[in-house]
């Protein structure tokens, strides 16, 4: 998000409020805020953190509380994150001038990439504040301004009625002078917004029926959590039953008189962390109650461990479930001595209303322990806990729960690093340790694979200034490390724990093949001695000193250039920044404009980096000044606005909104129904080799030049291949698009066991689909020297023929070596691609 427009219209030696620089708080979810503005004109300022600023509307009426009233919000500069605890008078006279108060502030989420809701202009959001709560709405009108103009609205949820901002004044700060009211008429009125009661139960009555229940009085305050054994294989019998392992942090919960408090297994409070939690908690209606689950982002499986981690440290948006698989006491009844599935079955009653972030963890008999395991493997689940049905719930680790998990991995603590090599700066892995009955702790092998850029700078962060030794701290077996790793090894005490993939136990106790899956900021070194795989040991004093601030990842303060967010990683597996990427765009420029230049424009933009959600953009949006837009008309009857790159400063622009990828039209926005490219992408199913893929390439080049055509060859930067025929002065779409299908289905037809025409997966495996179907009106492809967002950083590159023998991959070339490339390159492998006369007409 840039700032300039918010410096420029402001003097900061004349008025309090924040200038731009100040660092964010570190790992910290985004935050919402909304301020009464007593300016020329009253409003409301309504303010959304996204990335590094505020985004910020103008409501004049303020929000509704009734899904039924829309409010218009008018998009104005957006603002520094600190500008969120502004409060007092900007001097009249300069810009805003007036007094600003808090209205409300709180955490802000959506399941959906709020970057890419805004460009396509609907953003779908909650806010957990003290007044402003559950779904809301933001729409961009259609109408012409010079503002982009908003419509505010609430879903209707169980916070919907009828209030208005206006009625919630009384705690606010009035202008001086003006007289400040007592708040009792605002609690009232945010009553009238709270979750609608559910239906009337006597909880407590079906909680005393239960055996082994007893009525007792609970403190809210954390409790110690059951815990699993590792076990080979899914007990079986009628005495278990079996849930699945979803892939999060533990967290227990507690209600008393109403109010939430949340904890980690480590009694650690959680309750600001996850708001969401806690109002869907105190939704259900229940004065007292004690909960025991997982907290989870998307599924719960092991794909979205990332997103949970990414949510809670602010560096991305997404959804938080809370999966509940136990209740051990409601409305002062305690059910820790009555049966599991007594218990579970009272938790599903309790449920029963569906809530939003709160989920019901069932389970299957005991007699389907393989079937849940073999379920959860193949919907990539971490894999499955057993619990024994009539047991009760016991504080620590015991036979009563196991569990069974599909991918084996372990946490250990990090002793100590190897040196990086190659471009591998900080360390090259990471030395680890287990507990060890005898000694304390023992050597257990080394992790050097699986990190991401964004991992490695944590990770040299957590290790930062530790007292270091050139010989080791813990125990290590004979042999267990070898003379290299030993002669080069820096050891410290075990200081944080990580959790790796293994693939076996080798000789002297060292791990087999193993591969980071995740720094384990929830948990320290003390918590392994109480392990599922370790001995039977206390567990240190943990101190919460030392777990403050567990999951802070530390965040770039706002830059002071035209290029927002420079530090930012965009391509975790090699640690490439924003930075580095524009600096390519404006190295490759000219060859990369000589593609795109004045065509209609498809991008991929990756607002949170290659590793995360990117999502396809082609019509222009607003925020976009020096990119041009060209009206068309779409399939579907409507016109829309194309983006169009004529220069360097519209590259880059993109480029500043973090687009990755860039797929023109294959004809020009002037003439937009004449094409003057056609697109052959050689795509090679599973088990193709290469060769085949540069054989099937000079192929195609072969029967083109015998129907007259010449072509040319670039990589794809992924396994393929493309072959581009150039047409001057050009075809209608619907010509060409009949001479692409019945090229690619003629190849296909003469040779069925190669190619394909049709993208049919199941028929994919061992062949190349020849794909003509990016000859179109309206389809793209990725143009010369565009990145792509993959692994790698890698490039699509224009070769010439003659070099195709000596070509390995289609993403042969990355960034640096495209670079390098182009300083060595005396003649461009496509020069007169533009000036051959050749069209399909003259085919006959």
């Amino acid at each position: 998000m840039s700032l300039t427009e918010y410096r420029r219209k402001r003097q900061f030696d004349k008025t309090r409020e924040p200038a731009p620089g100040k660092p964010l708080p570190k790992g910290e979810r985004p935050i919402f805020v909304v301020q009464l503005h007593h300016a020329s004109r009253r409003h409301y300022d309504f303010r959304l953190q996204v990335g590094d600023a505020l985004k910020s509307w103008a409501v004049p009426k303020g929000p509704s509380y009734d899904p039924k009233v829309k409010r218009m919000a008018v998009e104005v500069e957006d603002h520094p994150v600190s500008y969120a605890s502004f409060e007092g008078d900007i001097p009249h006279g300069e810009y805003g001038g007036g007094h600003v108060a808090l209205f409300d502030h709180g955490v802000w989420s959506t399941p959906y990439d709020p970057e890419a809701q805004l460009a396509k202009g609907h953003l779908r959001f909650e806010l957990f504040g003290e007044k402003l709560k559950g779904e809301w709405h933001l729409v961009r009108s259609g109408k012409a301004a010079r503002q982009p103009t908003w419509l505010l609205f609430k879903e209707k949820d169980a916070y919907a009625g009828p209030v208005e901002a206006d009625e919630l004044l009384d705690d606010v700060t009035p202008p001086p002078g003006a007289p400040k009211k007592a708040a009792k008429k605002t609690a009232k009125k945010i009553a009238k917004v709270a979750p609608k009661r559910r239906r009337k139960v006597d909880w407590a009555a079906k909680a005393s029926k239960l055996p082994g229940a007893k009525k007792a009085t609970l403190r809210n305050e954390a409790f110690e959590p059951q815990l699993a054994k590792l076990g080979d294989t899914a007990p079986s019998g009628a005495q278990w039953i079996h849930e699945v392992k979803w892939d999060g942090y533990r967290l227990v919960a507690t209600m008393v008189g109403g109010k939430v408090r949340i904890w980690s297994r480590n009694a650690i409070e959680w309750t600001a962390k996850v708001p969401e939690l806690r109002a869907a908690l105190e939704a259900l209606g229940v004065q007292s109650a004690a909960f025991d689950g997982e907290l989870i982002a998307g599924r719960g499986t092991q794909a979205d461990f990332n997103l949970l981690q990414a949510t809670l440290s602010g560096e991305q948006q997404g959804a938080l479930s809370y999966v509940l698989f136990d209740l051990l006491h409601l409305e002062g009844v305690d059910l820790r001595k009555a049966p599991l599935v007594e218990r579970k079955a009272l938790l599903e009653d309790l449920l029963s209303t569906p809530t939003p972030h709160l989920a019901y963890s069932s389970h299957v008999p005991g007699d389907e322990g393989d079937a849940a395991f073999a379920l959860a493997s193949e919907q990539q689940f971490e894999g499955i806990i057993s619990k024994r049905a009539q047991g009760a719930y016991h504080a620590g680790r015991g036979d009563d729960w196991r569990k069974t998990k599909r991918l084996d991995s372990d946490e250990f603590a990090v002793v100590g690093t190897t040196p990086g090599q190659g471009a591998r700066t900080g360390f090259g892995a990471l030395l680890l340790a287990r507990p060890d009955p005898e000694h304390g702790w023992s050597y257990a092998g080394r992790v050097g694979t699986g990190f991401t850029g964004e991992l490695i700078r944590e990770i040299v962060e957590h290790i930062g200034k530790r007292k270091t030794s050139t010989t080791p701290t813990v125990y290590v077996p004979p042999n267990a490390i070898t003379p290299a790793d030993g002669k080069r090894a820096t050891w410290f005490k075990p200081a944080f724990v990580v959790e790796v993939f293994i693939r076996g136990i080798g000789n002297s106790g060292v791990l087999r093949q193993p591969s980071l899956k995740t720094l384990r900021l929830d948990k320290d070194v003390d918590d392994l001695l109480d392990s599922d795989r370790a001995p039977a040991k206390k567990a240190a004093k943990k101190t919460a000193t030392k777990r403050a601030g567990a999951t802070a990842r530390e965040r770039a303060p706002a830059p002071e250039t035209r290029l927002s967010s420079p530090t930012k990683i965009i391509f975790p597996d090699r640690g490439i920044t924003k930075l580095q990427v524009a600096e390519y765009y404006r190295a490759v420029a000219p060859h990369l404009l000589a593609g795109i230049a004045g065509r209609p424009l498809s991008i991929i933009r990756c607002p949170s980096g290659a590793g995360k959600p990117c999502f396809f953009q082609k019509h222009h949006t607003a925020g976009l000044d020096v990119v041009r837009f060209v009206r068309l008309k779409e399939e579907a009857g409507i016109n829309a606005n194309y983006l169009v790159v004529d220069d360097l400063a519209g590259l880059m622009e993109l480029v500043q909104f973090n687009a990755l990828e860039f797929h023109p039209w294959g004809s020009h926005a002037d003439t937009p129904d004449i094409a003057d490219r056609i697109v052959f992408d050689l795509d090679p199913g599973p088990n193709v080799p290469f060769a085949e893929v540069k054989r099937s390439a000079q192929q195609v080049h072969d029967l083109l030049q015998q129907l007259g055509l010449q072509s040319f060859l670039r990589t794809t930067g992924g396994k393929g291949l493309h072959v581009v025929v150039p047409l001057n002065p050009g075809n209608r779409w619907p010509l060409v698009k009949q001479f692409a299908k019945g090229f690619a289905e003629a190849l296909a037809g003469s040779e069925p066991d190669r190619y394909l025409a049709t993208a049919t997966l199941k028929l994919r495996p061992g062949k190349i689909f020849v794909d003509y179907l990016r000859n179109g009106r309206g389809a793209t492809a990725v143009a010369s020297y565009s990145l792509r967002a993959r692994d790698g950083a890698p490039v699509a590159v224009p070769l010439a023929w003659r070099e195709l023998a000596a070509l390995k991959r289609g993403d042969a070339f990355d960034l640096d070596a495209t670079v390098a490339r182009l300083k060595k390159q005396r003649k461009d492998p496509w020069a007169g691609i533009d000036t051959i006369r050749q069209d399909l007409a003259s085919l006959g």
